[in-house]
């Protein structure tokens, strides 16, 4: 039922239904961080916000053993919410960080997020709500794509990161109108059994560890609820240096997780490196053959005319002149960094031994 509508539906307005007992779910809410003091303390306050039962949740933040002031600000939220526990993770990652957190939890519910983003008071509720409607093995929203940093850049890379020609049919960053059957959902909403039934995080897996398991979910004849009315603020990167060095560790990753026999990935995360590798090929062979380099001209031709024309709207959409200008160069570096990242991993995967450890740019 992937990519359809969800006729299960729930009112995000109402209240969490209690159990014979009168109780609502108890829910562990997983914070992975390392660090982050930039973001922290506006995330944590987005969470102590929620409109949840306070004695119904708890909140554990999994620390990467961060070197900044991450530590600190983290310390004295735990001091004045009891609700909160703060986790050591040495392994420093993120599929770490989450089997640390599952291993910790006490809730009957788990839910997933991210130091680097900004959760809507209505997460929790709506998550449980939607998932004690529909049975979903995973519930979870779209993600409201912000900018890393007040610039002009910075708002670029979010509204290329928003948009179908930057993200293809990632659901999750681009929208759905209504409640959908989708192959992913922002962080997530998972009941505490499903880990027993389908595994733990993958710590091989550095950057997808959580395609792998929603992969897993989907292949177990589990399903995924991708609901609109569920939002999380996401920061993005704030520079096009940032910006490449991520997109080509996603890259990696979507061809580096087959060294582990995993296939975290859909068709998707592959149209940039065909787009990049067609390239390649008409340019080499049109060394010997003149109509492969005009090939290679005019897919280079179609593409930018993709890609101003698509810049040209978004620019006069959002009544700004300079995302016309700005636009087309985050797109090449979303598209190239991650196709020829792709190889990259490509190339890694037949090469003895285990050679690839990065992942965005950061660590969780």
């Amino acid at each position: 039922m992937n990519g359809t509508s969800a006729n299960c539906l729930a009112d995000v307005n109402q209240p969490v239904s209690a159990d014979a007992r009168g109780e609502v779910p108890f829910v562990s809410l997983l914070v992975a961080c390392r660090n982050e003091e930039k973001y922290i303390a506006r995330c944590l306050d987005s969470i102590l916000a929620s409109d949840y039962p306070k004695e119904r949740m708890e909140v554990l933040v999994i620390d990467g053993m961060s070197v900044d002031r991450t530590r600190q600000i983290l310390t004295d939220y735990a001091k004045r919410n009891p609700s909160m526990r703060l986790l050591d993770n040495p392994k420093t990652y993120f599929p770490s960080a989450m089997n640390v957190g599952i291993q910790n939890a006490r809730g009957d519910v788990v839910l997933i997020t991210s130091a680097h983003s900004l959760c809507d008071s209505k997460y929790v509720s709506a998550c449980v709500r939607y998932q004690l409607v529909s049975g979903a093995e995973n519930v979870g929203g779209v993600l409201r794509i912000r900018r890393g940093a007040e610039t002009v850049t910075g708002g670029a890379i979010a509204l290329a990161l928003g948009s179908k020609f930057g993200s293809g049919n990632a659901y999750v960053k681009t929208g759905v109108d209504e409640p959908t059957w989708a192959d992913t959902a922002a962080f997530g909403c998972y009941r505490r059994e499903l880990f027993g039934e389908i595994g733990m995080f993958d710590e091989r897996l550095l950057s997808s560890s959580d395609l792998d398991f929603n992969g897993r979910i989907l292949a177990a004849g589990g399903k995924i609820l991708l609901v609109p009315e569920i939002v999380v603020h996401y920061f993005a990167d704030a520079t096009l240096g940032a910006f490449w060095k991520h997109n080509f560790a996603d890259g990696v990753w979507i061809s580096y997780a087959m060294k582990f026999g995993k296939r975290a990935f859909s068709w998707r995360h592959w149209v940039p490196v065909a787009f990049v590798l067609s390239l390649v090929t008409a340019c080499a062979l049109g060394a010997v053959n003149r109509r492969f380099l005009w090939l290679g001209l005019g897919i280079a031709a179609a593409y930018a005319a993709v890609n101003v024309a698509v810049s040209l709207q978004i620019a006069v959409r959002e009544r700004d002149p300079r995302h016309a200008f700005l636009l087309p160069m985050v797109f090449i570096v979303r598209h190239f960094a991650h196709g020829i990242g792709t190889l990259y991993g490509l190339v890694l995967v037949v090469l003895p031994g285990e050679h690839w450890k990065g992942r965005r740019g950061r660590k969780a």
